[in-house]
């Protein structure tokens, strides 16, 4: 044998003497289980023959040992370290860990066992020499190879009864018990010996440690909570009331009272097979566990396997624990009601323990009930509910209503509470700060809704549907919601119910007893009731006389709009549904839901009918069209009576008319309020117009101007003022006839008038074609002073707002100083020059965010600049003023002209710097380039562009000068831009008269000859313009030198304009 074979021979004996040595130091005393036991009994049977094998062999033979036991030796000593470490979980483990994982370590030492039995009968087939060693290495081998390494059935069943635990699954208090005492056997210690299966627990919990295992922690935290129970001591004296009574006040239960896995007094004590007593459904709990868990049922005392799951009830000890109880009951229930009636009133501590034990009366002892509710406890209770509500807090008002709910199983005591008026109790804890307290007082009306009658006293109670429907669609408590969902149903059923409920926002009832059938649900069957036409008319007019928010509006109009209508035709249920509908529609979202119903026809017809429809009828079928025609919609395109007539159509419109002088006074306000509504609607306004042209439509509505009735007034004047926007010449033709143009004059500037009939009239009168004298005689110079002074104010005090929206008054108002610009006389304009109104009228163009204003404004400063150009040449006619056009009206501004006035590059004459006449001047040039934006108004860019078109008249000497002054304000950017995005029409006209004047200055046509954009823009112009915009994109090309590219002919005219 070489030396490095004799060197690594050595350090595997050693190895295997030191594995050995290790196993068997220990003593039996180490292992407190029989697997390592019989483990370490052959590992010293093999240190044995290993040193006798290695003394004979190795002083006989100098190449000892042979390769093949070398080999045999270095197996053994690996699996001598690997049972090692096994064989040291017994020994430094705790108990607990070892049975968690008892099942493993088995079969690890099982394994070792037989790996050791082949390494042996390796090395005894070398040992052909020694017929003695070699059986002892035989027979070593062979107990090994058939040693049986076992779990007993106690550890196993342990095993498997904390691998369940380790899963996570819930357990009673009895299966607790039972794991208690199985865990206890196999440890080997009393079950009752708390602090030692502490001490075994806490031995766990430092193995455990450093353990991710999850399983693991979870049997730990399981066993924490089990025993931490189970070392309760069962209080004998618990169903007792704490008095300082009489010593025999408390009968405590004998501990054979007891249920072993439950620690509570047993209700139906049952006897096993091996003869303990346990509580009935505590034991079976125990048995059907065991069967789940795979393993025979056993009895938890014991440990002994059954052989029968029979178990025979204890009669005997059943009899004496119903005595201990009737006793124990009697005693309670007196002792509860001298507590809640002594004087004075007893703590809440004290309150806290009598209402427990009363509880738990109640729900153990269920054939006690009567006790109680003899003695007076029932009204005590309520009492204590009703008089110390406050005091007592919302914990013992919940443990109060809980107890009452106990009770209520108890038919007499439920009559009780109800005569005392717990009703109202309940219903004022659903207000209660705890949701237990709200909890259970919606489970005591649940209780009490089983009974008809009460549900009608629920009902009728004050905010307890309100709060009952509130819970019901509360999503923050899911339980409570159901309850009171609950509650509401059972309420449902009762017919008397339907009006209170509907009043607190709970429509169902109503709407199925309004539709064809009413659905009654109740737990065990679904029943189909036909709703009669009474019961619908009476739900109608419910729906008519209730106050309604507008989400019950909407949920009330898509569930019963068709049925509604469908009433109409009857006449017994037309009256009530017109209530219905005409609640409903006042809601301008349901105006879609009805017309989809097919209302409008059956409406016309009650409204129209001159026979048999009574006043109010017609007065109820002209509010609902009104308030559906108050907005566009639907409306506009649904037929609106048996003749397939839209409601703008001529024929509706004239007997709208004719009927307008013939109905009642709230007939005819809600006649006008239709022909208003259908009037201003973009789409049915033309036909309206047309329809008030063609007949004496005008002449009918002027009358209503001077009603009597406020009402009547501002509708009359809003459909005036939509009539003058589509028709002024006829209408102001009609108040030349009835002369009733100073009416609006003086409607306007009276004081009494509302702020509807005043912004109307000035918007009626800005809109009217007044002639130049109407101007001067009716409205009168001083009213443009007026007009301009309280748009002043309303200005600032929109600016002062933040909002910087103007008034419908303020709008009517600009309107109306137009009609004072378009031709001014010398008083006019010195009344321009004082209210510096360009200045006005650009500071509207900034901060107003009305287009409609903007618009007013911009064309306010278009009638000025056209004025200015008109009075500089009469102020150039005469000598004696040289200063110009600003300077020649100093007499009407009250300003003293500049020394060294300027040259104007618009006028060409000096103008002063804050010009009321000059756009150039008074910096109006910006803000109107701004307004040809894409993001403004059509109307608005219309305006703008017929203001800026002021400064390039035909008669314009300095055209350059006025164009290089546009060009650096951006103007001309800006009308490039906007022609180029322009559509056919109004806008696409001016601007192209705008452009082509523009495009004549030569330096700028050449600038923009190769703008591929603008020049493509002139040829769609060309091709689809009307005549004048024609005519001048031929112009504009012809400047730009492009028309030949296009195969046009040269303009005869342009080179004469140019």
């Amino acid at each position: 044998m070489t030396s490095s074979n004799s060197g690594l021979t050595s350090v595997v004996i050693e190895s295997i003497n030191r594995l050995l040595s290790e196993i068997c130091t220990w003593d039996e005393n180490s292992y407190s289980f029989e697997n390592p036991r019989q483990f370490s009994d052959y590992a010293k049977r093999l240190q044995l023959v290993l040193n006798q094998f290695l003394g004979s062999s190795s002083s006989e033979n100098s190449n000892f040992p042979p390769q093949s036991a070398l080999t045999a030796l270095r197996g053994l000593s690996g699996d001598l370290k690997k049972s090692v470490e096994t064989v040291s979980v017994y020994k430094n483990k705790s108990k607990i860990y070892i049975l968690i994982n008892c099942i493993s370590l088995c079969s690890s030492l099982q394994e070792h066992a037989v790996a050791i039995s082949g390494w042996l009968a390796l090395i005894e087939s070398t040992l052909e020499d020694d017929p003695d060693l070699r059986k002892k290495f035989a027979d070593l081998s062979r107990d090994m190879s058939q040693a049986e390494f076992k779990v007993t059935e106690n550890e196993e069943r342990v095993h498997c009864t904390l691998q369940k635990e380790g899963e996570g699954r819930q357990t009673t208090k009895a299966v607790q018990s039972a794991i208690i005492m199985d865990l206890a056997r196999a440890l080997g210690i009393d079950s009752k010996n708390h602090l030692e299966l502490s001490k075994h627990i806490n031995l766990l919990k430092a193995d455990l440690s450093r353990s991710n295992s999850v399983s693991e922690r979870r049997i730990l935290f399981s066993l924490e909570r089990i025993i931490n129970n189970w070392s309760i001591e069962p209080d004998l004296s618990a169903q007792s009331l704490d008095t300082d009574f009489e010593d025999d006040a408390q009968i405590t239960p004998f501990k054979n009272f007891l249920c072993p896995l439950t620690k509570e007094v047993m209700k139906d004590p049952v006897v096993l097979e091996s003869h303990q007593t346990y509580e009935r459904s505590a034991i079976e709990y125990w048995f059907r566990r065991c069967l789940q868990d795979g393993r025979d049922p056993t009895c938890p005392v014991t440990g002994q396997v059954l052989k029968s799951l029979e178990h025979k009830p204890n009669i005997g000890l059943a009899g004496a624990i119903e005595e201990w109880m009737n006793r124990n009951v009697d005693i309670q229930v007196k002792l509860s009601v001298n507590y809640l009636t002594q004087e004075p009133s007893p703590s809440a501590e004290c309150i806290q323990r009598v209402l427990d034990c009363i509880y738990r009366i109640s729900e153990e002892y269920p054939s006690s009930r009567y006790k109680v509710r003899n003695a007076g406890l029932v009204v005590l209770i309520v009492n204590l509910l009703r008089n110390s509500s406050k005091s007592i807090g919302t914990h013992l008002r919940a443990k109060a209503l809980m107890t009452l709910l106990s009770m209520a199983n108890d038919d007499e005591s439920k009559k009780i509470m109800l005569e005392e008026g717990i009703t109202r109790l309940a219903i004022h804890s659903l207000t209660g700060s705890s949701e237990k307290e709200r909890e259970i007082a919606v489970k005591l009306l649940l209780e009490f809704s089983r009974d008809e009658a009460y549900c009608v006293k629920i009902a009728s109670e004050k905010g307890a549907l309100v709060l009952l429907s509130s819970m019901a669609v509360t999503l923050e408590y899911p339980a409570l919601s159901n309850l009171a969902e609950e509650v509401l149903k059972r309420i449902e059923k009762v017919e008397d119910n339907v009006l209170h409920l509907a009043a607190a926002g709970r429509f169902e009832p109503l709407l199925c007893r309004l539709s064809e059938g009413l659905v009654c649900l109740d737990r065990f069957s679904i029943t189909l009731l036909v709703g009669t036409d009474a019961v619908k008319i009476e739900m109608a007019s419910m729906v008519g006389k209730m106050t309604l928010t507008n989400t019950s509006k909407e949920q009330i109009a898509r569930k019963s709009a068709k049925i509604l209508v469908e009433m109409l035709a009857k006449p017994d249920g037309r009256a009530s549904s017109l209530q219905a509908l005409n609640n409903l529609s006042s809601l301008s979202d349901n105006a879609t839901i009805l017309v989809d119903a097919a209302m409008l026809p059956a409406l016309t017809g009650i409204l129209f009918d001159s026979q048999d429809t009574s006043p109010e009828l017609k007065e109820l079928a002209s509010s609902i069209i009104s308030n559906v025609v108050s907005k566009p919609g639907h409306w506009e395109l649904a037929v609106a009576d048996k003749q397939g007539h839209l409601l703008q159509s001529e024929s509706i419109v004239v007997r709208l008319l004719g009927l307008l002088s013939l109905a009642s006074l709230q007939c005819q306000l809600s006649i006008l309020r239709i022909l208003v509504g259908i009037a201003s609607s973009p789409q049915a306004s033309g036909s309206v117009v047309s329809c008030l042209k063609s007949g004496d439509g005008i002449k009918t509505v002027i009358p209503f101007l001077e009603h009597e009735e406020v009402e009547h007034r501002i509708y009359a004047f809003r459909l005036t003022r939509v009539i003058s926007k589509h028709m002024s010449q006829d209408l102001v033709n009609e108040l030349r006839t009835c002369d009733k143009l100073q009416l609006l004059k003086d409607k306007l500037l009276n004081d009494q008038s509302t702020d509807s009939e005043r912004s109307d009239a000035a918007s009626i009168l800005g809109n009217l074609p007044l002639s130049e004298e109407e101007v001067k005689t009716v409205l009168r110079v001083d009213m443009l002073r007026r007009t301009i002074t309280i748009l002043k104010d309303e200005f600032c005090s929109a600016r002062e707002r933040t909002t910087r929206t103007t008034s419908s008054t303020g709008e009517g108002l600009l309107c109306l100083s137009l009609h004072f610009l378009k031709n001014p006389d010398f008083e006019i304009l010195s009344i321009v020059g004082e209210l510096k109104l360009m200045t006005f009228f650009r500071e509207q163009l900034v901060f107003s965010l009305k287009p409609k204003v903007k618009q007013l404004s911009a064309l306010g400063l278009k009638y000025l600049s056209e004025s200015g150009r008109t009075v500089i040449v009469s102020v150039d006619s005469e000598p004696q003023i040289p200063q110009g056009l600003c300077s020649s009206l100093i007499f009407m501004c009250g300003r003293r002209a500049s020394p060294e006035p300027t040259l104007c590059p618009v006028h060409n004459a000096p103008c002063d710097t804050e010009s009321q006449f000059c756009l150039l001047k008074s910096s109006c040039i910006k803000p109107l380039s701004d307004l040809l934006l894409p993001d403004n108004d059509t109307n608005v860019q219309i305006a703008a562009v017929e203001a800026l078109s002021t400064l390039l008249e035909d008669t314009s000497d300095n055209l350059i000068h006025v164009v290089d002054e546009l060009e650096q304000l951006g103007v001309v950017n800006a009308v490039l831009d906007l022609f180029t995005e322009v559509r056919t029409g109004i806008l696409q006209e001016r601007t192209i008269w705008m452009l082509e004047r523009i495009l004549r200055v030569e330096n700028l046509n050449h600038k923009h000859a190769l703008n591929e954009g603008l020049v493509r823009a002139l040829v769609e112009t060309l091709r689809h313009g009307n005549a004048n915009a024609k005519r001048h994109a031929q112009d504009a090309l012809t400047n730009l030198k492009q028309l030949s590219a296009i195969g046009g002919k040269s303009s005869q005219s342009s080179g004469g304009r140019r």
